[in-house]
């Protein structure tokens, strides 16, 4: 019996994607019938009596042969059984194809607009998305209750289509704004329900569109789950929320019936239209394109499956068994009887009794166990035991066969292998992959004998993911060890800490590229055979000193047949021995490579114990992955039976010269003449070392620390898998006997020269033939005559030049010239002498590595030699390619190539960074293993997961765009958006949410440097001001809110997540006062006593009461609210208080923080605070009325020239706001003052800006009432011509230029006697000197002459300047006219100067100085020498002294002091009159403030534009001058000139190599090497054979080269400050440190670092405008290295001489009451 009818289907569709790709609908296991609403006829009715008898199936008219719907999981099926409190009679006039698409969302509208909010006449209500299916039902059933439908949707053609179904209104969200709209509609009282099916992307906005004590009803999650939020969301408004499920309305049979009817009815009447998108074929490409379409989200209506039923007949004897049989339980397999014989299963070959085992020894046909041999190699393999170690396998014969064998029974046999032209490695035996040597080398422990494995698991349970509160959200690829809550904690330090992942990885193919070129073959090589030993009666004319013509034919008449390897020793003492053979190749586990003519050793294993690590190696970096991990899995790759694999592949990592050589079971010690090779090359390039310790520093990326106790050996990189405990250890290139270059030189020589009638290949083997004769004559045939070069043989076969030499010369061949008859005499090989042992081992590798080389070429060029026998080679090698890629895991059967094509191949090949950083190769391609390499690298390198989602993204976004993407890996990428991840794309996005960068509110690009408060508080000025905007607010807000949580991830911040996690959900203002129902003009006094009462009211809404308090006090910064919230007691009228000892910041006016970091510095000189603080009593009416007479004017000067009255004027009442200014720093409460207008405009706008602006208005110069301008007492020092980009003037940093260019000569003459300095000269483009100025003898007011100049000629005067465009004040300040820093510090400067003068006695230029405060504080004296004009004449030396008020240093490159700054000005060349010259300058009186100006503005000569150096000086709380002093050693300062100038020449060289015009040498010298070699293998004409190698010569010659001059820089820098570390008598002290952030020299944010002085000199003060902190010394003398904010103005004070006053602040407690 059973309850469930028999249906076959007809159609069915589909409502959520396949398993419900966001994650929200997963199918309960796999594998899983998909579909959901079902229609079709009835074919079996239950037989179940209770059934049969219930009231409601016998209403409902269940028939055979009837038509009905369901709602069932798994309805894509023929046939299928269903319950029947689940169907739903279909009337005859409905179709199944309607009935099946209108069922499941036709319930769910019907339900919902009945029970979750009974729609009603009159009623307003908003449905999200109204064009879908759900949506169109929705409208429909809303429109025929009288109620008005607002609908949402994405196209014009959507909308028209609800409109055509009822709907009033029609949003089209992606172009109008929502809620804005609806509120429109509705006058601003909002909707009566929402039926919202979208979810996470609308539930906000739901909100502030739904009306007081309305109802939201989420209906659907389109763009994902609606996060978790605070119930008091519902608050304000009265709100109700549902999530119904249909289920919960159908719940009994009665309710399922009654909707059911009901529904079926409004189908059949034609009241309620189903529409339908499509219609697909029951097929798997037709349930593909109908899931494409429906995650695509083009579907208009639903997607109906069409399903093609199998007739009912053909049905009746399999429907009939099924219900005959249903209940039945299955047939179990009978278990074994104890003690009987086993049946055995088919096949399966059954020894006899008569028959005897086959025994082990005898099993690969060995006669006995003593002589039992290895495996023989499988057809096809090489024959040796293992491809990797050198040995002679002798035949063997034939296995003898058993007597008997049962019927279907093959013994094993010995298969013989024939000889093909190209073989196969060998498989990889158990030695083989542990990489085990044969037994001809001394016995060594197996490296996996202390290997214990683990069982296999058999589940994929993780206690961790168990305790997990998250749900996992994954794809289907094999991976483990990923813990979930790790990964959603990715960004906190303190877990990824506790973890300890090995860091970035990388996958299989990968690491055979890194093993070795993928463009070279790497080969296992073995000697099976020698030569013959010579007869044993040798000619007695075989005499040392005979010569003999070298021919392979004349050793010996008879044919050569191969001797083995045997330990019977030779009659010959010197014949070659076992171990000579086999110690030819460097190491048992090393592979030869033809192109390279060197050895990589390569060495694999699975073991729990970790490798041999070099006492060297430190793992501080990445930690090692965790032993007790790996011991779980032997080895990824394991296919044995009850292996657990539980990933896709190895995930390796690789840590550099780990492993110690010396330490391998067969260790490596690098031969004895490759050090001495090195020795050799160092000679030749004039670096010889004296002794060999600093050789091994030399070559300290190949050997370890040999200080440690024990020696290193060679360095090996490791890479080790982190998921078992596999891990593969490999060498770089260790170079053959001959150097490869003299090798390829060889072959082009051959090649391009045959012999005659050969081939150019013939000619090259022929070649290296003669090559092998003459060793194997030496070694074989212990034959030491001498080989005459001239002989015939010897140049018909090889001949004689440069490339032959070398190779003789390198296997230690001598060339003998005596008698003019040129000979070669072969090494000495006397077994006696080291010498002679390391001589011989040397010819025998040597010989091995010819004899390989001539192998792999004859295989490459098989077809040119396939008619040339040429010399018999006793070598064998074999392919070791495919051995260790199979190893590893790299193997094309292991790991596929070539799925993906072109055109997304070459698309992703453009992306060299996404592949790299997700550690595998475009051509290895597929979903899974991108999947399986960026989950790894996420699990293996938390820091690095927005990184690695960033490489997903770009490589998801570019197949999407080649139109090749799987949907695996569209998937994976919605499943890790879901999870909060985010690009670097997003995190740049989110800093321009809040204000960063150029063009944002906040004028500061964004870096990690930006501190934490910094980034919390333009977050919060961000949701204050979407509060403000109420039609953008509630979308600002989120943006924000979503920006501030990335930021917070990507910079590991905590505290930014607090502040994140506070703010969600977070009451907006509006709802603030809603919930206390109260206007927002409430003051707040009013607002707490309201507040109280409503306490009193009611007690249940306290919380969102106190809550909406709280918004309220941070949207109006209360603190008499704050402090409210926190007491309970009004605390009334407060002023937030500041410590009185404690200095105030200064408010912006506009973007003026460099102007607040100028007005602060001028406040903490005590003498000037002193002389300006008594101008805040000036009249300044009095001052206008005051006429000042030109005879007083001219008694004056500021700057070097007169000023005007308008000047004086203008300058008292800049020093008056100053002085006001200044007050209210002293005295004034609050944290911060606001400067006026007024003394800003003065600051930043020049009385010359002022003057230019009347004139280009129309007005006149009238303004300026006195002639007493500029000097005019000789020529114009001004050119004439405009001044060009090389011309332009250095500026320190600034907010724009000026319109018109000051020129100044770099030594202005006035009529003082002082020069404002420039800047040093860029050698790039330097400032003319000054050509015009004639000499002068020192006159009335004290300028000082230049001695034996010249004068210049006459000159036309300069034409009038260009008229300027007009500038627009919008604002009254002219602050587009404002300049950069170092103008605006002169323009306060000049003012303080010209307001302090006194015209009521005379003072003479002498005693002036003394009385100005800002000349006696910031102005010292200079001398200023020419040198070099005319050589050896007295002309030659021209000198002057001039007053200075700041020393300027050129910052271009890094690695550079503040004494190194100042040098390029002390001492430095500069153009004079036509030619160079060299200006020396001295202090001849330091000021007791010294201002150091670094110059960071350069300018580009090829871009013509401007640019801010960001290279790091370094400099010191203390600074001595004593070797700038003129007064200095003159002796000393002659060497310490000469030592800087050495220093500058190998900066600049240094800055040549590295920078170059077009970038660095170095890379340069890479790329084009790169790149010729990549045209070189695709054959590309016209690259020359040597030309790549000749670039890598150079490039290892200028690396060296650049390091030889650094340490040449480091030495002569040491010998410089030894000379002066005794000379401390003029020391001054640091005091001020202004810094400006940002790239670009015209845009960024200025703050200043003051000293506390002289109470604390070990604290300092920020003043960052408004804020004012205090800093440790740290920050302020920290490296800059990397960032944008770095300093620009340093000032120092004289040690002693007390001008610095920090802190100057009013305290009443000091006050005494008589």
């Amino acid at each position: 019996m059973n309850s469930s009818s028999r249906l076959t289907m007809q159609a069915s569709t589909l409502s959520t994607p396949i398993s419900g790709e966001s994650g929200l609908y997963p199918l309960p296991s796999f594998p899983a019938a998909i579909g959901k609403e079902i229609a079709g006829t009835i074919v079996v009715l239950p037989t179940d009596p209770n059934v049969l008898n219930n009231e409601t199936f016998k209403s409902l008219g269940y028939k055979v042969g009837g038509k009905i719907g369901a709602d069932l999981l798994g309805s894509h099926a023929t046939y299928v059984a269903v319950p029947w409190t689940v169907v739903f009679p279909v009337p005859d006039s409905v179709s199944t194809r309607v009935a099946a698409a209108g069922l499941l969302q036709g319930l769910t509208t019907l339900t919902f607009t009945q029970e979750a909010y009974k729609v009603k006449k009159g009623d307003t209500i908003l449905v999200h998305t109204v064009a879908g299916g759900l949506g169109l039902l929705f409208t429909q059933l809303i429109k025929r209750a009288g109620a008005t439908v607002i609908g949402t949707t994405s196209t014009p053609e959507k909308a028209e289509l609800a409109k055509s179904l009822g709907a009033d209104h029609v949003i089209l969200y992606k172009s109008e704004n929502t809620v804005q709209r609806v509120l429109e509609i509705t006058n601003g009282k909002g909707v009566d329900a929402i039926f919202d099916g979208v979810g996470k992307d609308t539930f906000d906005s739901d909100f502030e569109m739904i009306k007081r004590k309305g109802t939201l009803v989420s209906v659907g999650n389109a763009s994902g789950a609606v996060p978790p939020f605070s119930l008091f969301r519902l608050v304000p408004k009265n709100v109700k929320l549902l999530r119904p499920t249909l289920n919960g309305y159908v719940a009994t049979v009665e309710e399922a019936a009654h909707y059911g009817k009901e529904l079926l009815k409004l189908i059949e009447s034609g009241e309620l239209k189903i529409t339908i998108f499509k219609e697909y074929p029951f097929t798997a490409e037709g349930v593909q394109e109908a899931q494409r379409d429906l995650t695509s989200g083009k579907t208009v209506g639903k997607v109906v499956i069409k399903l093609d039923a199998i007739s009912f007949n053909d049905m009746k004897p399999y429907l009939a068994r099924d219900m005959e049989h249903t209940d039945a339980p299955k047939a179990r397999r009978p278990l074994p009887t104890p003690g009987a014989t086993q049946t055995p299963r088919p096949s399966t070959p059954i020894q006899g009794s008569a028959q005897k085992p086959i025994e082990a020894a005898s099993f690969y046909g060995t006669k006995s166990a003593s002589s039992a041999k290895p495996a023989p190699p499988l057809p096809s393999r090489t024959k040796a035991g293992s491809s990797n170690v050198t040995a002679y396998v002798p035949p063997q014969a034939e296995p003898p066969r058993s007597e008997f064998n049962p019927p279907g029974y093959r013994e094993p046999e010995l298969v013989v292998e024939e000889t093909v032209e190209e073989e196969l490695p060998a498989l990889i035996s158990q030695e083989d992959s542990r990489n085990a040597w044969s037994d001809g080398w001394q016995a060594t422990a197996n490296w996996n004998s202390e290997w214990v494995p683990d069982p296999p698991r058999t589940s994929s349970f993780d206690p961790i993911d168990f305790l997990s509160s998250a749900p996992r959200h994954d794809v289907d690829v094999q991976i483990d060890s990923r813990i979930d809550y790790e990964e959603q904690n990715w960004w906190r330090a303190e877990e990824r800490k506790k973890w300890e992942r090995p860091g970035p990885g990388m996958l299989p193919p990968v690491v055979a590229d890194e093993l070795h070129d993928p463009h070279h073959s790497l080969f296992s090589v073995n000697v099976p055979s020698m030569p013959p030993p010579p007869p044993l009666n040798p000619p007695s004319t075989a005499r040392l000193d005979q010569p003999y013509s070298l021919s392979s034919s004349s050793s010996s008449q008879t044919p050569h047949s191969a001797h083995p390897l045997s330990s019977t020793p030779s009659l010959d003492s010197s014949y070659p021995s076992e171990e000579e053979v086999r110690t030819a190749v460097p190491h048992p586990n090393s592979y030869y490579c033809p192109k390279e003519n060197g050895w990589v050793i390569l060495s694999w294993k699975s073991s729990n114990v970790p490798p041999p690590f070099a006492a060297s190696f430190s793992a501080s970096q990445h930690p090692l992955p965790d032993m007790g991990r790996r011991r779980l899995t032997n080895n990824c790759l394991s296919e044995e039976e009850g292996a657990w694999r539980k990933n896709k592949t190895h995930h390796f990592h690789r840590y550099a010269k780990a492993v110690d050589s010396m330490k391998l079971p067969h260790p490596y010690k690098p031969d004895s003449w490759s050090t001495e090779e090195v020795l050799k090359q160092k000679r030749r390039r004039r670096t010889i070392v004296n002794d060999m310790s600093k050789l091994r520093a030399d070559q300290a990326e190949d050997s370890g620390n040999e200080s440690s106790s024990e020696p290193e050996g060679k360095l090996l990189d490791l890479y080790i898998c982190c998921q078992c405990g596999f891990y593969c250890i490999a060498s770089n290139v260790i170079p053959g006997v001959i150097p490869r270059k003299y090798l390829d030189e060889l072959v082009r020589d051959k090649q391009s020269n045959p012999l005659p009638g050969k081939t150019g290949e013939i000619t090259v083997a022929i070649a290296i033939d003669t090559f092998l004769v003459a060793v194997e004559n030496k070694l074989f045939k212990g034959n030491n005559r001498l080989i005459k070069i001239g002989s015939k043989s010897f140049q018909g076969k090889l001949g004689w030049n440069t490339p032959i030499k070398k190779i003789f010369e390198a296997m230690g061949f001598g060339e003998n010239s005596a008698n003019n008859d040129s000979t070669l005499m072969a090494p000495v090989t006397d077994p006696s002498m080291p010498d002679g042992v390391m001589k011989r081992k040397k010819l025998f590798r040597a010989w091995v590595e010819l004899s390989a080389w001539l192998l792999d070429y004859k295989r490459v060029h098989s077809a040119a030699l396939r008619d040339h026998n040429g010399q018999k080679l006793y070598v064998q090698i074999d392919s070791a390619r495919e051995m260790y890629q199979r190893a590893i895991g790299a193997h094309p059967d292991q790991i596929p190539r070539g799925e993906l094509q072109d055109p997304a191949l070459s698309a992703v090949r453009a992306m060299p960074d996404e592949w790299h950083g997700l550690g595998l190769t475009p051509t290895t391609f597929s979903s899974e293993l991108v999947a399986f390499a960026y989950l790894s690298q996420v699990r293996c390198d938390p820091a690095g997961t927005a990184m690695y989602f960033t490489y997903l993204t770009n490589l998801v976004t570019t197949l999407q765009a080649a139109g090749s993407c799987p949907p695996q890996l569209q998937e994976l990428l919605v499943i890790e958006e879901s999870r909060q991840r985010f690009t670097f794309s997003d995190v740049q996005t989110a800093a321009r949410n809040l204000g960063f960068g150029l063009e944002g509110d906040l004028r500061v690009e964004y870096d990690e440097e930006i501190e934490d408060e910094f980034v919390e508080n333009a977050w919060r000025d961000l949701v204050k001001r979407s509060w403000k905007d109420p039609e953008n607010g509630a979308t600002t807000q989120r943006d924000a809110n979503e920006a501030l949580r990335i930021l917070a991830q990507v910079r590991s911040s905590e505290r930014l997540m607090k502040t994140w996690e506070a703010g969600q959900n977070k009451m907006n203002p509006e709802q603030a006062y809603n919930t206390l129902e109260v206007p927002k003009e409430t003051d707040d006094a009013m607002l707490i006593t309201v507040f109280s009462m409503r306490l009193e009211e009611t007690t249940i809404q306290v919380d969102s009461m106190k809550e909406a308090m709280a918004v309220i006090a941070e949207v109006r910064d209360s603190e008499r609210l704050r402090q409210f919230l926190a007491s309970g007691q009004d605390p009334g009228e407060i002023t937030t208080p500041t410590r009185p000892d404690f200095p105030r910041g200064l408010n912006q006016l506009g973007n003026t923080c460099y102007l607040n970091s100028l007005l602060q510095y001028f406040y903490t000189i005590k003498d000037l605070r002193d002389a300006v603080r008594p101008m805040s009593t000036l009249d300044l009416k009095s001052i206008e009325e005051d006429k000042v007479s030109d005879e007083d004017i001219n008694k004056h000067r500021v700057g070097g020239r007169r000023v005007t009255r308008r000047e004086i004027v203008r300058s008292k009442k800049f020093i008056h706001q100053l002085a006001d200014l200044f007050f209210n720093l002293e005295f004034c409460d609050t944290p911060a003052i606001t400067p006026s207008i007024e003394l800003a405009k003065l600051a930043l706008v020049t009385s010359r800006d002022e003057e230019e602006d009347e004139v280009d208005k129309g007005g006149s110069d009238s303004s300026n009432d006195t002639d007493a301008t500029l000097v005019d007492d000789g020529t114009s020092s001004i050119p004439a011509s405009e001044p060009t980009p090389s011309q332009s003037k250095s500026s320190v940093l600034g907010k724009r230029a000026r319109d018109v260019e000051r020129q100044k000569s770099v030594m202005d003459v006035d009529d003082e006697g002082y020069v404002l300095v420039s800047a040093p000269r860029n050698r790039d483009s330097p400032e003319p000197m000054d050509q015009d100025r004639p000499s002068q003898a020192k006159d009335k007011d004290g300028d000082v002459a230049m001695r034996q100049g010249t004068p210049a000629p006459d000159k036309p005067p300069p034409p009038p300047p260009k008229k300027r465009p007009e500038t627009i004040d919008t604002g009254g300040m002219m602050f587009g006219k404002q300049h950069d820093v170092a103008e605006c510090m002169d323009n306060c400067m000049f003012q303080i100067e010209t307001a302090l003068l006194k015209f009521d006695a005379m003072i003479d230029s002498q005693s002036e100085k003394g009385s100005s405060v800002v000349k006696r504080l910031f102005y010292g004296k200079i001398r200023q020498r020419l040198t070099g004009v005319v050589p050896n004449s007295r002309s030659s030396i021209h000198e002057k002294e001039d007053l200075f008020s700041h020393l300027p240093v050129n910052v271009t490159n890094d690695g550079v002091d503040i004494y190194d700054g100042l040098s390029g000005y002390f001492d430095d060349i500069v153009d004079w009159e036509g030619g160079k010259a060299r200006m020396e300058v001295s202090l001849v009186e330091a000021p007791p403030l010294l201002q150091i100006q670094l110059q960071r503005v350069q300018f580009n000569r090829e871009t013509l534009q401007p640019y801010k150096s960001q290279a790091y000086v370094r400099f010191g709380e203390t600074i001595y001058l004593d070797r700038f002093m003129d007064s200095a050693d003159i002796r000393k300062k002659t060497q310490s000139r000469l030592l800087q100038r050495a220093l500058n020449e190998r900066r600049e060289r240094i800055q040549v190599l590295l920078e170059g015009k077009n970038g660095s040498f170095m890379s340069t010298l890479e790329h084009t090497a790169n790149f010729l070699k990549v045209m070189k293998q695709k054959s590309a004409q016209g690259v020359e054979d040597g030309l790549i190698d000749n670039l890598r010569d150079e490039q290892t010659r200028v690396q060296r080269e650049i390091d030889d001059i650094r340490e040449e820089i480091d030495r002569i820098k040491d010998e410089l400050e030894d000379l002066w570390k005794d000379s401390k008598a003029h020391p001054y002290e640091l005091t001020s440190v202004f810094i400006h952030r940002g790239s670009s020299p015209s845009f960024g944010h200025y703050f200043f670092y003051s000293r506390n002085l002289p109470t604390e000199p070990d604290s300092w003060f920020k003043y960052n405008d408004s804020d004012v902190s205090v800093v440790r010394k740290d920050e302020v003398l920290q490296d800059t290295t990397g960032s944008t904010a770095n300093p620009y103005l340093l000032v120092f004070a004289r040690k002693g001489s007390n001008v610095v006053e920090t802190v100057n602040r009013f305290d009443p407690a000091q006050l005494v009451t008589p």
